[in-house]
């Protein structure tokens, strides 16, 4: 389906990385500023607010996490331009100077001392010459090597692990043998199974990397006194299709990378892998997180196997669902993009459920909506490590 002559149609930012999607966002730095930020997009058409609840009162790891994101939101190939809004000017200058290190055009507020009339005002001019600005960028051909491209499932039944996230996992296989930097993570829904992922790892160095951030969430847990997740891991719905324990999750979790790759590298929470190949991230297994994770690392495209159906979108990361379970399929078809159910049905084979979803990819890449989009699914939800000052 794919090779190194594979091409597809993307924008070039300023920075040489290529996004599939040209979005102007107005990028709140705290949760107060987000009535202003909202006020700029419905004033202008083609320009999308991103709020949020965070942004007061953090410090230390937590409030490095919250800059990294919103930073990393706004450097995302996938967006041409930002304005960014907050309250106080500091904060603000940092979000916005970091974003404009890609090269990329970014115009901040702040609120304190100028009130949400003048900022709204100013902002709004600024968010409309900035969609204009937008509205001139063409696609190129890029090779596929240039996509970036990250992994979540969601809602998984026994049809995840025996269809849906294997199709990931043979597109992950074929993506990574052309040069593509791959991403999956979702630490928790690794329990049981992590030995596997640390067989994979390139080389010693990654494979104590690795075990050192699965290790950190297994102390958080016993830090909490708990070594029992069953009110959530796995989750009702989980159950409900059939996931009896944490470990059965996991084994299906970590079909998505495929049999072939290797892990070349582990990041943190929203951090930019630094090369080519499949990493591993740092992450929470809630859906809309992990994706607004993948999204501030820098991944344009994303692939969500889901079993039961989850419906999660992203602002500027386009969510391409894949399904398994042929009753989903029929009562919520409206959030499938890839129908592989002919899997457990014996009409189609692994490899051709692959080619069908790296053939969904290449056209998503090329600007066809997918399913969240199309049903406007914007979930934007940042991780927290602890609670405000």
């Amino acid at each position: 389906m794919i090779s190194n002559e594979t091409t597809f149609l993307g924008y070039r930012r300023e920075n040489g990385r290529v996004g599939v999607r040209n979005h102007v966002i107005v990028l709140p730095v705290d949760d107060i500023s987000n009535a202003a930020a909202e006020a700029v997009a419905n004033n202008i058409k083609g320009a999308m607010a991103l709020p949020h609840p965070y942004g007061r009162l953090q410090f230390g790891a937590d409030l490095e996490l919250h800059f990294r994101t919103l930073i990393g939101t706004g450097s995302n190939p996938n967006v041409a331009a930002v304005v960014v809004i907050g309250i106080e000017p500091a904060w603000t200058k940092l979000v916005a100077d970091g974003i404009a290190k890609t090269g990329k055009p970014v115009h901040s507020f702040s609120i304190s001392q100028n009130g949400d009339h003048e900022t709204i005002m100013k902002a709004s001019k600024a968010a409309r010459e900035l969609v204009q600005f937008a509205s001139e960028k063409q696609r190129e051909e890029c090779p596929i090597s240039e996509l970036w491209v990250s992994t979540k499932c969601g809602e998984s039944d026994t049809t995840s692990g025996c269809g849906a996230n294997p199709t990931v996992g043979n597109a992950f296989d074929k993506l990574y043998g052309v040069g593509a930097t791959l991403v999956f993570g979702e630490t928790s829904e690794l329990t049981g199974g992590e030995h596997l992922v640390a067989a994979r790892c390139a080389t010693p160095d990654v494979k104590e990397e690795f075990m050192k951030l699965f290790n950190s969430y297994q102390d958080m847990i016993n830090r909490h006194k708990t070594s029992d997740l069953s009110d959530s891991q796995p989750t009702k719905g989980n159950i409900a299709g059939g996931l009896t324990t944490i470990e059965e999750k996991a084994l299906g979790n970590i079909q998505k990378i495929g049999k072939k790759c290797k892990v070349d590298g582990v990041l943190d929470y929203a951090e930019t892998p630094t090369a080519p190949g499949l990493w591993f991230m740092q992450s929470s297994s809630a859906a809309a997180e992990m994706v607004t994770l993948c999204a501030a690392a820098g991944y344009v495209v994303h692939f969500f196997p889901t079993g039961q159906g989850n419906i999660v979108g992203n602002p500027i990361l386009p969510v391409i669902k894949i399904c398994a379970n042929p009753r989903t399929v029929r009562t919520m078809g409206e959030h499938i993009d890839v129908d592989t159910s002919g899997l457990l049905q014996r009409e189609m084979n692994m490899d051709g459920a692959g080619d069908q979803l790296l053939e969904c990819m290449l056209r998503t890449a090329n600007g066809r909506l997918t399913a969240a989009e199309a049903l406007g699914h914007r979930e934007f939800v940042l991780t927290r490590l602890y609670e405000s000052a």
